[in-house]
């Protein structure tokens, strides 16, 4: 054997010495990674758990509270029946939970399996491709990206979502005990309000607050600034802070009826129009029902709901699900707390909990854990910019929670478990009076209703159900409930709100703008 022929086998032996010195390396790294991985996977789901589990922790309380006193009135054969009713709708529910849950760790695992198996044999082989240092690497920035990045990032985003009173482009026109009512200012410095423009007053949803809708202003995705920006004097109407401020603790329908109706008529002396109403979500039905108690005769001549559960036994999935809950426990009484002043308060993360419950197949920890973690997941590793879009969407189901008044709650649940009577009469009552859809024909008042067509939370049915009544039109945005705050509330965006789009459907703010051109004509002839 010649010197060359040596000198090449060591080099070889070297050569291979060195590669498998490699793949030692790599597998070591990935190793040391899926360590880190088990911590931040299991780190991930426990905050997923307990972020579900937390308002359950607070029903328990109320729920053993009241039930300590209804098993004392109630004979003991009915409490058995009752509680073995309930434990068998407890266990649909997590059924439905566990099945939405497998499904989606066998979907995305199996998708990593096969992405783990390929980076084996890359790394084994010495094939092209990513190997399974690389793989582990990219997962644990995954999980650390969902665990610790996007929550903080979610946190931050409060600095631009929704109203920042002390950041200016808001000024106070009036309040009540319970109320305040602020004009909202153009964001565009080239655009004046109009003195002699017609008024709109906008009510948001006690429970979600007004937040929603200011939501990105500085994206331009805001609601009542898609209004303000056309020069309408616009005007939000929001509750105080119940936690601090007893006559919102105890408040019910009539007292935000007359509230209303002190804001109408100032605005009418301010801008010389009647008002228009706009509520979003329970705030339309809210605003519906303070039209139809008789207190704004004479101040607001149209209506706009948009999202709005106006008949709520039509939202199917809703009432499927408390069809199965027993009788005995379909009481708000489950949901309330006590203050400190001693007044009750119906818990907001409590009812927004329950509308978890009704769709666990897509809202169980498991389940929307791996759904934000395929949102982030890239196969080149690469890092998927965080939307601001989501994650103040997310900002607001998490933090925008807000209690809210007793006798307010019972007008909603009484809607979501009374049909309107087939002569249009709601199962609510103002002032000792009933309410019927019809008054808003007789007074001649207009009507504008906005839904979404993948509305999960507000189904259209239940938004339209007016429409049995009385005529009104009608439109029919793209998307889910929040669409229309969001996505529509953006000038450019194919549904923007001060357009025209579909089939012959008028954005709410076009609607406003048409209002005030007719009046205007009306005045001119």
């Amino acid at each position: 054997m010649s010197r060359y022929d040596g000198d090449y086998k060591i080099f070889s032996m070297l050569e291979q010495l060195f590669l498998l010195l490699q793949k030692y390396n790599k597998i070591e790294r990935a190793a040391t990674d899926n360590v880190k991985i088990s911590f931040s996977y299991w780190g991930g789901v426990n905050k997923y758990l307990e972020a579900f589990a937390s308002p359950f922790r607070t029903a328990l309380n109320a729920f053993n509270a009241l039930e300590a006193e209804k098993l004392v009135q109630l004979p003991p054969w009915e409490s058995f029946r009752d509680y073995a009713k309930l434990l068998q709708f407890s266990l649909q529910i997590a059924e439905k939970g566990l099945s939405g849950s497998t499904k989606a760790v066998q979907e995305y695992h199996l998708k990593k399996f096969d992405e783990a198996c390929q980076a084996w044999f890359n790394t084994i082989l010495d094939k092209d491709g990513e190997d399974i240092a690389s793989f582990s690497a990219r997962q644990l920035k995954l999980l650390n990206h969902l665990v610790y990045t996007y929550p903080e990032a979610i946190k931050n985003i409060g600095q631009e979502y929704g109203i920042h009173l002390e950041g200016g482009g808001y000024k106070i026109e009036a309040e009540t005990d319970r109320f305040y009512l602020y004009q909202v200012l153009p964001l565009d410095p080239k655009v004046k309000v109009r003195k002699n423009g017609k008024p709109i007053i906008i009510i948001p949803p006690y429970v979600l607050g007004p937040n929603i809708l200011a939501f990105l202003p500085r994206e331009r995705k805001s609601y009542i600034h898609a209004f303000a920006d056309q020069g309408i004097p616009t005007y939000l109407r929001f509750t105080k802070d119940i936690d601090t401020t007893p006559s919102v603790q105890i408040m019910t329908g009539e007292n935000d009826a007359l509230d209303t109706q002190m804001f109408c008529r100032k605005l009418i002396s301010k801008h010389g129009k009647a008002v228009t109403l706009n509520g979003y979500c329970q705030g339309g039905f809210i605003a519906a029902v303070d039209v139809l108690s008789g207190k704004l005769d004479g101040l607001v001549d149209a209506l706009i709901t948009c999202n709005s559960p106006m008949d709520g036994t039509r939202s199917v999935s809703l009432v499927e699900y408390l069809q199965h809950l027993p009788k005995r426990f379909r009481d708000l009484g489950y949901a309330v707390r006590t203050l400190p002043s001693g007044n009750q308060v119906v818990d907001g993360e409590v009812m927004s909990w329950v509308y978890k419950l009704k769709s666990m197949e897509v809202e169980a920890p498991l389940v929307t854990f791996y759904r934000d973690l395929a949102m982030f997941d890239r196969a080149n590793g690469t890092d998927l910019p965080i939307n601001k879009t989501g994650v103040a969407i997310n900002h607001w189901l998490i933090y925008d929670r807000n209690d809210f008044p007793v006798e307010i709650t019972k007008m909603s649940f009484n809607s979501y478990t009374i049909p309107v009577a087939g002569d249009g009469t709601l199962p609510v009552k103002l002032f000792g009076k009933k309410l019927n859809f019809k008054r808003i024909k007789e007074k001649g008042i207009k009507f504008l209703i906005c839904c979404g067509d993948k509305d999960d939370l507000v189904d259209m049915p239940s938004a339209l159900a007016p429409l049995d009544y009385i005529d009104a039109e009608v439109t029919v945005f793209p998307k889910g409930h929040a669409a229309i705050a969001t996505s529509w509330s953006k000038p450019d965006s194919k549904c923007a709100l001060h357009t025209c789009f579909g089939e012959n459907c008028r954005g709410p703010v076009r609607y406003q703008l048409d209002l005030e051109k007719e009046l205007d004509e009306k005045s001119d002839g």
